[in-house]
């Protein structure tokens, strides 16, 4: 009993668990009502100290009204000014006779001069038209209202992105706007095939989340499974798409992405035309594409627009530079350690001369120079753009250089770390970087316990993984495993345009024909 009393007593003194305010204002789900001064108080009262929200009445003839609500900051007063005050305050002699069931629809059909004009029966729509960036049109006698795209055209204009540059090449990026990003791919892939489906994401956000993919080339199962995993998303603000990242991808401890994410829309029109799916997301220029394997982290945007033999010759170097970056370090930690007969006799002397003043081992010179080198870095993307470049190249020189001659480090370690540093570079996604970076540590931990048996163990541990890893239902690392002879067109290699006939088995609801057969060029007999 006393034992129940003092659980009784705790639990009392437990806080209660914190709940988020409901968006919305108690009596804003109801209707407009026919008196304009009640929806306006209703209203102010629900944007209580927003002071960027403009409140404009206009009389018109035969006691008509019509109250004009805005955010200002948001909406083109140029535009409203010119299309919808000054026709209003202009006509008002136009207007006399009318009854009022009649002042909507003229108002409306002769005097508002905006392409989208949509109609609105409660306050909780009259809140979201507002604070999506449009201007609210409320009347007196009316039940219902009208909003009017008006949104304000200061964005970002359209720039080349900065983290997918190419040498030959559109030169257009996404920006900031949800429209702005559909209509570019929109301008590419000119069909009525292509849907877009909108969905609003966040309690306190709203925001709008566009579906984007191929009708008849996207499978159906992947296109629900992508539509129900955002669904079913319950969060207070989305501010980024990386946000619906963590809610949608398939593995989250994983430390290969299964979502790509590009700011070009080539790419995002080119995946669509595999059957892939984008998700767009307003306020930010980055687009998430699902599905996602192994293979598409190799590939750039350029290998599409030069000659097949240069795009695969370029592939093939991206491939070895990916393995060097993940393996170089560990082997030659585990060969100098553990497996120094499998070198030269006069390299071997070199390195054991120049570890002779060095009071570390090897692993830990090289895990200094890693850290040191990641650090690096980031403090370049971190710091300001014009002077971030320069200190990580010259902190690179000055730190290697100075810990040699300290005798902190040996110089192949400097050497390891530079090459190791330089092939990761040459990865075309930033987020598989991120996982080869962190398994380059894993690595070295291994090889400097357990020599080349620790890196053959990760090795076929991660082999495994990546086996079984599945993005969206589709394998990680097909079209290699399974193997679909078709698909290995555009892996390592990419086959001439003429030779990639089929779009792939996995993502596509059967055998698609992409380019009729007998198309390769033929000289003139």
């Amino acid at each position: 009993m006393r034992f129940w009393l003092k659980g009784k007593r705790l639990k009392s003194r437990r806080p209660e668990r914190y709940q988020q305010p409901p968006f919305s204002h108690p009596g804003s789900g109801s209707g407009l009502m026919t008196d304009l001064h009640t929806n306006e108080q209703a209203l102010r009262e629900l944007f209580t100290n927003c002071s960027d929200i403009v409140y404009r009445e206009i009389s018109l003839a035969a006691g008509h009204k019509q109250l004009i609500i805005y955010m200002d900051g948001m909406v083109d007063t140029n535009a409203l000014n010119q299309f919808i005050l000054q026709p209003a305050i202009r006509d008002v002699a136009t207007d006399d006779g009318k009854r009022p069931g009649q002042t909507r629809e003229w108002i409306e059909q002769q005097l508002i001069a905006v392409a989208r004009v949509n109609q609105i029966s409660s306050l909780d729509e009259a809140v979201r038209e507002i604070l999506n960036a449009k201007a609210v049109i409320l009347f007196n006698h009316e039940t219902v209202g009208l909003s009017a795209e008006l949104t304000d055209p200061n964005v970002r204009a359209v720039e080349e992105p900065t983290s997918e540059p190419v040498v030959r090449g559109p030169r257009e990026g996404f920006t900031e706007t949800l429209r702005t990003n559909t209509s570019m791919v929109r301008r590419k892939l000119k069909t009525h095939r292509l849907k877009l489906e909108s969905m609003t994401v966040g309690k306190v956000s709203q925001t709008e989340v566009a579906i984007a993919y191929l009708e008849g080339t996207a499978k159906a199962e992947i296109v629900n499974e992508v539509r129900s995993r955002i669904s079913r998303i319950q969060m207070d603000a989305v501010l980024e798409s990386g946000y619906l990242e963590e809610f949608i991808e398939v593995a989250p401890l994983s430390p290969f992405p299964t979502v790509q994410n590009t700011e070009r829309p080539d790419i995002v029109a080119a995946n669509l035309l595999e059957g892939k799916i984008a998700i767009f997301t307003d306020g930010t220029p980055f687009v998430r594409i699902v599905p996602f394997t192994f293979w598409a982290g190799l590939q750039a945007a350029e290998d599409y627009y030069n000659r097949s033999f240069y795009s695969s010759a370029i592939r093939v170097i991206r491939s070895v530079l990916l393995t060097t970056s993940l393996f170089l370090p560990s082997l030659y930690v585990a060969i100098v350690n553990f497996h120094s007969m499998m070198l030269p006799t006069s390299l071997v002397l070199n390195f054991s001369a120049a570890q002779e003043n060095t009071p570390f081992p090897t692993v830990v010179e090289a895990f200094m120079m890693e850290l040191i080198f990641e650090g690096l870095r980031e403090a370049g993307i971190r710091l300001p753009k014009q002077i971030g470049s320069a200190v990580s190249i010259v902190g690179a020189l000055v730190i290697g250089q100075a810990a040699v001659q300290a005798g902190i480090v040996s110089a192949p370690v400097v050497i390891v770390v530079a090459g190791t540093g330089i092939a990761s570079f040459t990865i075309p996604r930033y987020d598989l970087g991120y996982a080869l970076r962190l398994l380059r540590f894993v690595m070295l931990i291994l090889a400097g316990t357990l020599g080349l048996y620790g890196i053959a163990l990760g090795t076929l541990t991660l082999l495994l993984h990546l086996v079984s890893l599945r993005s969206f239902g589709v394998p990680y690392f097909s079209p290699v495993a399974p193997l679909f002879p078709g698909g290995l067109n555009d892996v390592l290699w990419r086959a001439p345009r003429w030779r990639m006939n089929t779009l792939p088995k996995l993502m596509t609801p059967g055998d698609i024909e992409r380019i009729p057969k007998g198309q390769k060029p033929k000289p003139n007999r």
